[in-house]
């Protein structure tokens, strides 16, 4: 709970700031800017997924490492570094062709050296994280991201038009590495040998093939969407995704940043990992939950007195998003339990056959439009993880009742709420403005989840309650 509190609260200060100075940012600067931004960040948020190569998680899985063996595979970790953005100078050129933009070189040459930044990083905070130094990462990360917006607009004020935001980036990677450099320093070692660490980079292997595959068939939608309905329904189930997905996904990362140490450390302890998972998941369900199904029930009023009548046909993917959202919230912590208690293998596996099967039933789900691809998520999905699940609750030696049954307090409150703003919705006239229909629904589902969890999981809540207070506060 501290670590998330530090984690937390760093997070969304920063982030209070990065909107104002985003907003800004985009009165100075064009929408051309960004477009070639965007259009270098395709090429580079992949690679990005593969230059950590899961080192960090492999540090925090082998919490027996020596100090030479550290030192080589931060090592390695630099020595890739280097090697990835070399061929991304390389073929910098050739990705600019494809779009036609010679700026494009430019921008992926520069920002290139992050992945340099990164590989140096690695180490100390992987180090800081299998330490539990959640506040000294909390640090690091909020003057990282003040670095970047400072840099970014003040450039952007100079003049520098997109270059504001490449250098931006740029000085925000340096400042993250050195802060992490300088506050958990490590020597580096030539790998001469990779016997000593094999084990530790098969991880790592695992971890950047199941990302790959993660990425694979969480982007497929989009794409399926978008080649076979055309863009205009691509933008109504695009900002239906992000609105369903921003709210519970925020809370989810949040936690899923800190838990990798909490659950390294006690990979050995069966008893304290149950107890930490069956606890995180508990705390995501209590906020989550209720998020996500009354987003799904208030759509058909948020939508045209928030984002206007032109959006209506984001209407149906954003309630069925909106389920899926709150089932994804929880599923979060499930693979980290599987890779730090030596099971990443199983864990890649379990993505690459999501990453087979998702795509497919995607082009299926076209022939009910852009509603029918969403309800994929929420019908196919949970029978994809399924196994992945099974040997969860095998390693944590814990049956499936007693997981739902920490779920039972949020599960039948949700349910309550959504049977009490379900009244709501058919008693209130028609003719009553959108505006003042979401208002009442809101009220009546947070009085509604806010009753039940006092009336019948009292307990429970004072005692989650209780920990927040003692540990976070």
């Amino acid at each position: 709970m501290s670590g998330i509190a530090w984690t937390g609260g760093t997070k969304w200060a920063t982030q209070i700031l990065s909107w104002a100075a985003t907003l800004i940012v985009a009165r100075i600067l064009s929408p051309s800017d960004y477009g070639l931004m965007g259009m270098a960040a395709v090429y580079l948020g992949l690679v990005t997924l593969v230059n950590e190569l899961g080192l960090t998680a492999a540090i925090l899985r082998h919490r027996e490492l020596t100090e030479e063996q550290i030192a080589r595979i931060g090592g390695f970790s630099v020595i890739v570094g280097l090697a990835i953005a070399g061929i991304s100078v390389a073929i910098s050129p050739m990705i600019a062709r494809f779009y036609g933009e010679p700026a494009v070189a430019t921008i992926i040459a520069l920002l290139s050296i992050n992945f340099v930044f990164g590989s140096l990083g690695v180490l100390p905070r992987s180090l800081l994280a299998r330490d539990l130094a959640y506040p000294r990462l909390a640090v690091i990360d909020g003057l990282t991201n003040l670095a970047q917006m400072l840099t970014m607009l003040a450039l952007a004020i100079g003049g520098f038009r997109y270059m504001a935001l490449v250098f931006g980036s740029l000085v925000g990677s340096a400042c993250g590495a050195l802060l992490a450099l300088w506050w958990r320093p490590h020597r580096l070692a030539w790998p001469s040998s990779f016997d000593t660490i094999g084990s530790t980079l098969h991880v790592g292997w695992h971890i950047v093939v199941g990302r790959l595959a993660w990425y694979t068939y969480n982007t497929a939608d989009f794409a399926v969407v978008g080649r076979v309905l055309g863009k205009q329904a691509l933008g109504a189930y695009t900002l239906g995704w992000e609105i369903a997905t921003m709210p519970v996904e925020r809370i989810s990362s949040l936690v899923s940043s800190v838990t990798p140490g909490v659950f390294s450390a006690v990979q050995h302890d069966i008893a304290a990992l149950r107890r930490y998972f069956l606890g995180v998941v508990e705390g995501l369900a209590f906020i989550t939950l209720p998020a996500a199904a009354g987003l799904a029930l208030i759509a058909g009023e948020f939508v045209p007195a928030v984002l206007g009548r032109q959006w209506l046909g984001a209407i149906v993917p954003l309630r069925l998003l909106a389920v899926y959202g709150g089932i994804r919230s929880i599923d979060t912590v499930t693979p980290q339990v599987l890779i730090y208690t030596g099971h990443s293998r199983q864990s890649m596996w379990y993505s690459v056959i999501a990453a087979c099967v998702m795509p497919v039933l995607f082009v299926v789900g076209t022939r009910w439009g852009v509603g029918g691809v969403a309800a994929v998520w929420i019908v196919a999905y949970p029978l994809v993880v399924a196994p992945q699940y099974r040997l969860a609750f095998r390693v944590l030696q814990m049956s499936p009742r007693a997981y739902f049954a920490t779920l039972w307090p949020a599960v039948s409150s949700t349910a309550i709420m959504a049977l009490a703003v379900g009244i709501v919705l058919v008693a209130l006239p028609q003719t009553m403005a959108p505006a003042v229909r979401l208002v009442i629904e809101v009220v009546t589902g947070v009085v509604a989840y806010g009753g039940m969890i006092a009336w019948r999981h009292g307990a429970r809540a004072r005692a989650f309650l209780s920990i927040v207070r003692e540990h976070a506060l």
